[in-house]
């Protein structure tokens, strides 16, 4: 035999060599043997197969004498054997190849009569040799080189069926590993896994499966009988199913189904209700050789879907209701616009006539009147004049949320210069000192709401200033990235961590004794706020007073 790959390939022949896996491990009997009789065919009392890798000369088997690894330099088989020739010397010594080996020369042996067959891989990759020799001269007849070739090729195929047996070995236990792996997923998911052969008998259920017919696959039993055994129903559970219905059937039949629906109704079983996908099975050829449906429970899912859908129709009920409570709200609302114009009209001008009336009483009559009488006019004209704020207050408060909202670019620097101006006589009365930063910002917003913010809350805090200091009131602004967060902050009596809630409610005051307010100015605020998509709140200025903080989007 010839080999067929360049000698030049030494890596790669090194590699097949090794895929053999034949170095230092024990020869069977069948290479012993082989080699013994190649040592009978040569008429030659000594034989060994040896394997050549990177350095050594391996003596897998020998006959005739004890064998081991050599150098491969030393070795007579390393010479020629990648050549894919049979080698036969009758005398080394004559030899000019081989007459100064140690083999040869007595530094190892005193080899005379030397021949060898390579080793040849069915892909020309030369092993190693089976070597026959004596210390005695000696030649081989063409017949006797013949079997020592044929018997080298033994040796090969040997090797083969041994490497092929490994390789089997490795499958079988790759499948068996595919085997476990793909049972440990199928018991271990939540989806159903229904089989059938191509005649449409059950073959495979999983976990999921079994627990949800409670029952195992039973390939005896009949197709057209799988409705009745395994309790299978309709989507909504109220119908048996028809053979051809059967989703796994449909598969086989149809080629594939995709999100059918049906209910397992199986004795002691919880009903269930599963979405079911399923292909036909084919093999590389066309051949059909079953059908496979996944199913997933629905059953929450679909009382889920239930609910909502009961949901929305209450909501759709609610909705009905909703339009005619708008439409209520809407009438109110015109209504408490036209009590806001009789309060100003046929409320505000009363009180003022009644007193312009006690002030001429007073002035004309003061004279003639005794203490008495001078005491309850004045407490008249004081009710009367509470009264008026009162009114006022609430005018404000209902223009607040009525008055058409309009959005413009407000700078906020003009804005208080205005409030400021009509809040001079307070200022002075007050002494109050009022500061702002220089950058207050522009806000978009409506002008008239946002001046009537800002002076509510700079009315507040002179109102609200502590007796034992002056009082001083600082607006300032900061932004954040999505909005501005404008503060006014006071000096004042503050107002406790508790109340700082309460106070933005309808006519809550914190120390409803002192009369100085009527509990309508910061939920007037709020209503301005909430016109501006923004939000209030309070915290306690340090040192000391009451710090107001709005939040305006930008």
């Amino acid at each position: 035999m010839t080999s067929v790959v360049a000698a030049a390939d030494e890596e790669r022949r090194l590699a097949v060599l090794h895929e053999y896996c034949l170095l230092d491990a024990p020869a069977d009997d069948e290479l012993t043997t082989v080699v013994r009789v190649a040592a009978l065919v040569a008429g030659v009392p000594t034989a060994t197969l040896n394997l050549i890798d990177e350095s050594r000369q391996c003596q897998l088997t020998t006959y005739g004498f004890e064998g081991g690894n050599t150098a491969r330099s030393d070795s007579m088989c390393a010479i020629q054997f990648r050549a894919g020739r049979f080698v036969h010397v009758p005398d080394a010594r004559e030899h000019p190849v081989y007459r100064d080996n140690p083999w040869v020369d007595g530094r190892l042996a005193s080899v005379r009569f030397y021949a060898s067959a390579p080793l040849i891989t069915p892909e020309g990759y030369a092993l190693g040799t089976l070597c026959v020799f004596d210390d005695r001269v000696k030649e081989l007849t063409d017949d006797q080189a013949g079997r020592l070739i044929d018997l080298a090729d033994v040796l090969v195929a040997l090797f083969e069926r041994r490497r092929q047996a490994r390789l089997n070995e490795r499958l079988a236990e790759t499948a068996e590993r595919t085997r476990r792996f793909t049972t440990a997923v199928l018991e271990t998911i939540d989806v159903g896994v229904v089989v059938s052969d191509a005649e449409g008998h059950v073959t495979v259920f999983n976990r999921a499966a079994r627990e949800w017919h409670g029952l195992e696959a039973d390939a005896s039993v009949d197709p057209a009988s799988l409705p009745n055994h395994y309790g299978l129903y309709d989507a909504e559970g109220q119908r048996r199913l028809r053979p051809d219905e059967v989703p796994l059937l449909r598969a086989l039949n149809e080629g594939v189904v995709s999100n059918v629906e049906m209910t397992v109704r199986a004795p002691g079983r919880p009903v269930v209700q599963l979405s079911c996908t399923g292909r036909r099975l084919v093999d590389d050829t066309g051949h059909v050789l079953g059908a496979v449906v996944a199913m997933n429970d629905v059953t929450a899912d679909r009382a889920y879907r239930r609910e909502i859908e009961g949901a929305s129709a209450e909501i759709a009920a609610r909705g009905e209701a909703l339009s005619a409570a708008l439409v209520e709200l809407r009438r109110s609302n015109e209504e408490l616009e036209q009590f806001a114009g009789a309060v100003s009209h046929d409320l505000v001008r009363p009180m003022a006539a009644a007193h312009g009336f006690l002030d001429l009483l007073s002035g004309e009559y003061s004279t003639t009147l005794d203490d008495r009488a001078t005491k309850w006019l004045t407490g008249a004209m004081r009710s009367v004049e509470r009264m008026q704020k009162l009114v006022d207050a609430l005018l404000k408060y209902a223009r607040a949320g009525q008055t058409p909202y309009q959005a413009e670019p407000v700078p906020l620097n003009e804005v208080l210069r205005e409030v400021l101006a009509d809040l001079r006589t307070a200022t002075e009365s007050s002494k109050a000192q009022i500061s702002a930063t220089d950058d207050l910002p522009t806000i978009q917003g409506d002008p008239v709401l946002l001046r009537q913010l800002l002076q509510n809350l700079i009315d507040n805090a002179m109102k609200y200033r502590h007796p034992d200091r002056q009082c001083r009131i600082t607006v300032s602004a900061q932004s954040l990235p999505d909005r501005w967060m404008i503060r006014v902050a006071d000096n004042g009596i503050g107002i406790p961590a508790d109340q700082r809630e309460r106070v933005f409610e309808m006519f809550a005051q914190v120390d409803p004794k002192q009369h100085k307010g009527y509990g309508i100015g910061l939920s007037t605020c709020l209503r301005i706020l909430d016109r501006h998509h923004g939000a209030i709140a309070l915290e306690e200025t340090p040192g000391g007073g009451t710090t107001v903080c709005l939040s305006l989007p930008k």
